[in-house]
């Protein structure tokens, strides 16, 4: 994937959904669990040294699965390679149920289907199409018919 360096630092430094010191292993076969800042910002979830302001990688949350691997910890996989797996260890089973839940809200085709949820809830109960006033009404990404079960 392409991405603009620059913007994706401006983007790090913007307020997060969540942000926690997590211990978390890379994909690579030998990764040991490291103490990592992890923040949660729309749909990318950045981690961090914990001593340095600039992120060290981030994850785009598209196509992923988020799995409960044990009680305090979850891994992030990519549909297209399911193999490889980041994990994370939560401090307690509360923390990480509350990570799993933000994680599998950040992505766009999540928040696409709510919005189609809602705004066909808000057209049954006023009659009006709530997006219409945007003048986005008629574009395709927000078609309930396109929205796949």
């Amino acid at each position: 994937m392409r991405y603009n360096e620059k913007e994706l630092q401006a983007l790090s430094r913007q307020p997060a959904e969540m942000a926690a010191e997590l211990g978390m292993r890379g994909p690579k076969k030998g990764s040991v669990v490291k103490r990592r800042l992890v923040k949660l910002v729309v749909n990318f979830l950045f981690y961090f040294r914990t001593d340095e302001a600039e992120p060290i990688g981030a994850l785009l949350l598209e196509h992923c699965r988020v799995t409960q691997e044990e009680p305090s910890g979850f891994s992030i996989s990519f549909l297209e390679d399911p193999e490889r797996k980041y994990h994370f260890e939560c401090c307690s089973e509360e923390q990480c149920q509350e990570w799993m839940a933000a994680l599998r809200r950040a992505s766009y085709e999540f928040m696409r289907r709510s919005l189609i949820f809602y705004r066909n809830e808000i057209q049954k109960m006023t009659g009006k199409d709530p997006l219409e006033q945007f003048g986005i009404s008629e574009e395709a990404r927000f078609q309930l018919s396109s929205l796949k079960a």
